[in-house]
């Protein structure tokens, strides 16, 4: 599900491989290219849409409007179950039976691009009314396919009451600061582990990249051209995630079903690094007044503070038939009262900055705090085989956080599987 992690998929290096060898026109990772301007005209005919999970369930509430706004024009959308998504997505690729409009996973987007399948951003659409890091994740090799449709960061939450309790009225900002906070909450507010983190497994890259990011990691190195992920920012950060594990402030045999939100709210657990969907989710375990018992802080900084930007983008693809009317509707989809709109239908947060500053955002004083960190929020290279390779970090995160592996050999060992890979570029 995309509320908690962003899909990975195992038989992703099976279809990579099987695509690649489909004799599909290779996206040009140089040319930086801008797709051809949209017709001025008014949107007509029908165009079809695909969307994931609870966005292909809720669009069709908004794509009314759209349609009312262009007589003649008709938006049919199909919902797709996020488990099936990228099969059918390939399939449809290879097949050349792909929508008009599509909501793509940020992590998907290089594989799709450079299979040739994406239609080039049309230079009037402005990229820079996008958080930064949200608009990177449509960028591959220079070039731009589709817009950042909603966006999503990572923040630490914590229960204020027991911080108090334990001596700290401040959220800290620097990751000694993080680290003292959760073993107070542990030695003085009774929690038995200080924050849960998530001990390796599918999709642990998401909770140590904010970490690396912060202490200056760059993913990519030879200009951008290949994997980096034997660097000392990220064996800094791998080290620092390493050793609330070590030092038993962490749960190295956390369950594989997260027991997040009972364990907050019942102070087990006083401490976790998530997305804002949790807000009403540990809302709901604590009941009533228990908005009022934590709050959220950015990621803490070791030289600047920096988390994960995820989300969902929306492109449109090179073989549409009504190429004009699909942008249009992407066009649509991305102004700030539309965006503003659709966080009312779905509490998808904004990919446009100006949207956050609708009363029905800004009145928020957590949900303010998640705008703040977008503004620095990263995202992974957009490689091609990405999702295969981070496979294989994962992996060797789980031995460092649950068996005390060396992080560098960890590290050295994923940089050794990425090469062997390579981009896919």
């Amino acid at each position: 599900m995309r509320r908690t992690s962003t899909i990975t998929v195992a038989s992703l290096a099976a279809l990579t491989l099987a695509l690649t060898g489909c004799g599909r026109e290779s996206a040009d990772s140089s040319s930086g290219e801008t797709g051809k301007a949209v017709g001025s005209g008014a949107a007509k005919g029908t165009i079809t849409v695909w969307a994931m999970g609870a966005e292909g369930e809720n669009l069709p509430q908004l794509t009314k409007e759209f349609e009312a706004a262009n007589p003649g024009t008709k938006v049919e959308v199909t919902a797709i179950p996020w488990d099936a998504a990228h099969d059918k997505f390939t399939t449809a690729i290879t097949a050349n039976k792909t929508p008009d409009v599509a909501m793509v996973g940020t992590t998907w987007m290089g594989e799709f691009a450079g299979l040739g399948a994406l239609d080039a951003t049309p230079g009037e659409i402005d990229k820079s009314v996008f958080f930064d890091g949200a608009q990177k994740t449509t960028e591959v090799g220079g070039t731009s396919y589709g817009i950042p449709w909603y966006v999503e960061t990572r923040l630490v939450y914590y229960r204020t009451d027991l911080a108090k309790k334990a001596g700290i009225t401040t959220p800290p900002t620097t990751w000694a600061g993080l680290k003292d906070m959760a073993k107070a909450m542990q030695d003085k507010a009774g929690a038995k582990y200080g924050i849960g983190l998530q001990a390796g497994g599918v999709g642990s890259w998401q909770s140590v990249m904010p970490f690396a990011w912060s202490a200056g990691a760059d993913l990519t190195k030879d200009g951008g051209k290949a994997y980096n992920f034997d660097s000392p920012e990220i064996l800094k950060a791998a080290q620092y995630y390493q050793s609330f594990f070590t030092d038993g402030i962490s749960d190295k045999a956390a369950p594989a079903t997260p027991t997040t939100e009972p364990d907050f709210a019942s102070g087990k657990v006083p401490m976790f690094i998530s997305g804002p969907w949790m807000m009403s989710a540990v809302e709901k375990a604590g009941g009533e007044g228990f908005k009022d018992k934590y709050d959220v802080m950015q990621i803490p900084a070791d030289k600047t503070s920096s988390s994960f930007v995820g989300g969902s983008n929306l492109v449109v693809f090179k073989n549409t038939k009504n190429r004009d009317t699909a942008w249009k509707f992407v066009q649509w989809l991305g102004d700030p009262k539309t965006q503003v709109k659709w966080y009312g239908i779905s509490t998808d947060l904004p990919s446009v900055k100006s949207a956050w500053q609708d009363p029905a955002l800004s009145a928020d004083k957590k949900l303010a705090v998640f705008g703040k960190q977008l503004e620095t929020a990263q995202a992974p290279p957009s490689f091609p085989t990405w999702e295969q390779v981070v496979t294989s970090f994962d992996t060797e995160m789980e031995k460092v956080t649950k068996t005390g592996a060396d992080p560098a050999a960890a590290l050295k060992t994923v940089q050794s599987q990425a090469e062997s890979i390579g981009t896919g570029n």
